[in-house]
């Protein structure tokens, strides 16, 4: 009689002993599903790692939160972890999802925004890419508030958005990505650029305005200081600049060539019909622009063309120019058309 009740409770013991085991060795061994439920999770600073693992289950990232927080204790991982945002799926194992926060593998959303896109055509990027609406990131641009906190005196913040990258976090709006582009124009600016601006009685909102416009017309770098000098020649004589770029700007995307009807829509960028600068810059330009503009080539040239492989041809009079022009432009078209 005593021998069998001493063997039930040594059974009674091993169930008790192994069926935890069992079920935390499962739970180790194997996620909750098939890793199709993907779920961005925060991991605020000094967040309970008890909250954590809630969060994780509730999100079906775990199938149990106790075991989660039993296995980050004994790993000692609940004093390592790193705050951020975090990508899991539930096809990771707890091991996985435990390394990542240790690691501070964090989740990055990285957005470029390349030097000389308008604000327009960043809107455009960020709407194909699923960030945020077209419409929404423009007004963002245009936000009353955010021009008056930066001292800009526009109508948007066109040309005002440093070129670079952006990790767009889940959860950031819109104003707070263009309060982000901002700032970082405003302290390069400040740091680098208004001092040598005021010294040669430049406004910041004429030098970015000329600087967008270079950063539209040139392809190659090294032709930058080339292109603002001639603005600038055109600029102390009195000529329209006739730019392309500006003739599209806020009507369509500028890939290079303008139409006849383009440079004679009356639009108060087209520098075609007007007799100045543009009342603000057409897109954001980057420092090599910026540069040229405050420190252009020392050339007596008033026009260009470009020659069809990125290059321009500068030319300092007119004659030149149209020689130019037949030889990279109408030559080559009626050579395609079968003329002579």
């Amino acid at each position: 009689m005593f021998l069998r009740q001493r063997k039930l409770c040594l059974a009674l013991l091993l169930i008790v002993t192994l069926v935890p085991i069992t079920r935390f060795s499962r739970f180790l061994l194997f996620p909750s599903g098939d890793g199709k439920r993907v779920e961005i999770v925060e991991l605020g600073k000094g967040r309970p790692l008890k909250a954590l693992a809630a969060d994780l289950e509730a999100r079906r990232i775990v199938s149990s939160a106790r075991l989660f927080t039993l296995y980050a204790r004994i790993k000692g991982g609940d004093a390592r972890l790193k705050a951020g945002y975090y990508q899991f799926d539930d096809g990771m194992r707890p091991s996985q999802i435990l390394a990542k926060m240790i690691n501070g593998d964090v989740y990055q959303r990285i957005f470029a925004l390349p030097e000389g896109y308008s604000s327009y055509q960043v809107a455009e990027m960020l709407e194909k890419r699923g960030i945020f609406g077209k419409d929404s990131f423009l007004a963002a641009c245009r936000d009353a508030a955010l021009l008056k906190e930066f001292g800009i005196d526009a109508s948007s913040a066109e040309g005002y958005l440093f070129p670079g990258s952006y990790n767009i976090l889940p959860g950031k709006s819109e104003l707070e990505v263009v309060r982000e582009m901002v700032q970082r124009q405003q302290a390069y600016l400040k740091e680098s650029v208004d001092g040598r601006a005021r010294a040669k009685g430049v406004s910041v909102q004429k030098l970015l305005t000329m600087a967008s416009m270079v950063e539209k017309e040139a392809v190659l770098p090294a032709e930058k200081p080339l292109i603002a000098a001639v603005f600038q020649n055109r600029l102390k004589l009195g000529m329209r600049l006739q730019s392309d770029p500006t003739a599209l700007y806020g009507v369509r995307a500028f890939a290079g060539k303008v139409r006849r009807e383009d440079i004679l829509k009356p639009t108060p960028y087209n520098t075609y019909l007007i007799p100045a600068l543009p009342p603000g810059p057409i897109g954001n330009p980057g420092r090599d622009a910026i540069e040229a503009v405050l420190n252009p080539a020392a050339v007596p040239y008033l026009y260009f063309v470009g020659r069809g492989d990125g290059s321009h041809q500068f030319s300092k009079d007119l004659a030149s120019h149209n020689q130019a022009v037949q030889k990279y432009l109408k030559a080559p078209a009626a050579a395609s058309q079968g003329g002579s």
